[in-house]
């Protein structure tokens, strides 16, 4: 009895994500939005989709993508999202204390995501072209959404490198002893410095010895004596 195409013999490219800290049904809700959807409208609902699982699977998606333009050398506007399941990784048992003494298990699911992807048929290929033809907001759409992914793809690609220019930079630099600044008043002007040039430029001056208090002049703090009287001047 024939049931079709095994799963690991689906033809296309193919990404692996295994040991994902959620359940597999968590991930089938949102992998059952993008089956079968071209790759520029899948990634335009992933990036909208309010699941947590939308963030991994978006990421996943774009490693298929890019195996297959690297390692197969396919156009990514021709490929489309022919298969995506979710299988059951092993479960991490833990416990949490309840009430007497009693104990409830906790489970932490995991999963393994896969998506495959493939390239159009032709027939498909020509209707999208009449319909681009028709109508050619389409067009511009599609590829405003890649450059839009090109372009975020960028920026993450810039920002990882110069992380790591940095701690490259952080490790090699070696620790600066720490220096004292000095007194700087409020013009900008260093007072030590100005302190040690003037210091330089006087010449030591021996001190010359203090000289005595010079003395009284003469008639100064004497008391007068007083003047002769008349009377006696005559009687002399």
């Amino acid at each position: 009895m024939a049931f079709g195409t095994k799963t690991n013999e689906r033809p296309g490219t193919r990404a692996r994500a295994r040991y994902v800290r959620m359940s597999a049904y968590k991930a089938r809700q949102v992998l059952d939005i993008i089956r079968g959807k071209e790759i520029g409208d899948a990634q335009a609902v992933l990036e909208f989709v309010e699941r947590d699982a939308a963030i991994v699977i978006s990421k996943l998606l774009s490693s298929a993508v890019a195996n297959a333009e690297k390692n197969d050398g396919i156009d990514p506007d021709d490929l489309f999202v022919s298969a995506c399941y979710a299988d059951e990784g092993p479960t991490l048992k833990r416990w949490r204390p309840r009430a007497r003494g009693r104990a409830t298990r906790i489970r932490k699911r995991t999963c393994h995501v896969t998506i495959i992807v493939s390239r159009l048929s032709e027939v498909e290929l020509e209707r999208r072209r009449q319909r681009e033809a028709a109508s050619p907001t389409a067009r511009t759409t599609r590829r405003a959404g890649r450059a839009a992914a090109e372009s975020r793809r960028a920026r993450v690609a810039k920002s990882r490198q110069q992380r790591r220019a940095e701690e490259h930079l952080h490790e090699h630099e070696g620790e600066e002893a720490p220096v004292e600044e000095a007194a700087v008043d409020e013009a900008g002007v260093d007072e030590s410095a100005v302190a040690d040039e003037a210091t330089a430029d006087v010449e030591p001056v021996d001190e010359a010895p203090v000289a005595d208090e010079a003395p009284a002049a003469e008639g100064e703090g004497l008391e007068a004596e007083p003047a002769p009287d008349d009377d006696e001047e005559e009687e002399s």
